[in-house]
């Protein structure tokens, strides 16, 4: 299942047996989707199992990647990003961004979300929108009992690759390799967002 969007909001049109994806989705080779529920104890202990969502959060483009971690075995759900379309009103990009998160939840009902932690560059009107973003991603979580954790990009990068100060190339083979991936994703939102994940898992 893919997403297309249809007066700007997410359309499931079926195409296969691929896994379901919100906004323009990345389908992982095999994978096909099982309803898992989800628990708020300390799951990882219980279970050896977890489901982690990663968010690189945008008011355009959302990175998006779920991941099971299971007895310290990585399997990649879905990968993919919500985008929203310039031009339009900055509260309706906004839900559009809630909307498909809330529908992204709901589809994959993960355990935990990693998301990266808010800093400021000297663009302080894309650190405004993206602050904006954020606050509504963090809103469909809560409102879903999903517990949420936030890293920094250096925390990521020294996780994921080792080194704090890696370039944005090395996180991503890292990602590809880590996940066995057969590509590398698309975007470099979808990427962070799995490193998120990754970072998460392994926290």
């Amino acid at each position: 299942t893919v997403y297309r969007r249809r007066r700007k909001r997410a359309v499931p049109v079926i195409l296969g047996g691929a896994a379901p994806q919100a906004g323009r989705g990345e389908s992982p080779t095999g994978y096909k989707s099982r309803g898992i529920g989800r628990s708020h104890a300390p799951i990882r202990e219980r279970t050896g199992r977890m489901k982690i969502l990663g968010i690189d959060p945008g008011i355009a483009i959302v990175g998006y990647g779920v991941i099971e971690y299971r007895n310290s075995v990585f399997k990649t759900l879905a990968m993919g990003s919500i985008q929203t379309p310039a031009g339009i009103d900055v509260e309706r990009r906004l839900e559009m961004v809630y909307d498909d998160m809330c529908e992204l939840i709901d589809m994959y009902r993960p355990d935990e979300m990693a998301i990266e932690e808010l800093f400021f560059n000297t663009n302080q009107k894309t650190a405004i929108a993206v602050a904006e973003a954020r606050g509504v991603i963090l809103l469909a979580a809560m409102k879903r009992n999903v517990k949420i954790s936030e890293y920094t990009p250096l925390q990521v990068k020294q996780s994921v690759v080792g080194y704090g100060r890696a370039e944005k190339s090395q996180v991503i083979a890292l990602v590809k390799m880590i996940l066995k991936l057969e590509h590398a994703p698309k975007l470099d939102d979808t990427a962070d967002a799995l490193a998120l994940a990754i970072c998460h898992a392994y926290c």
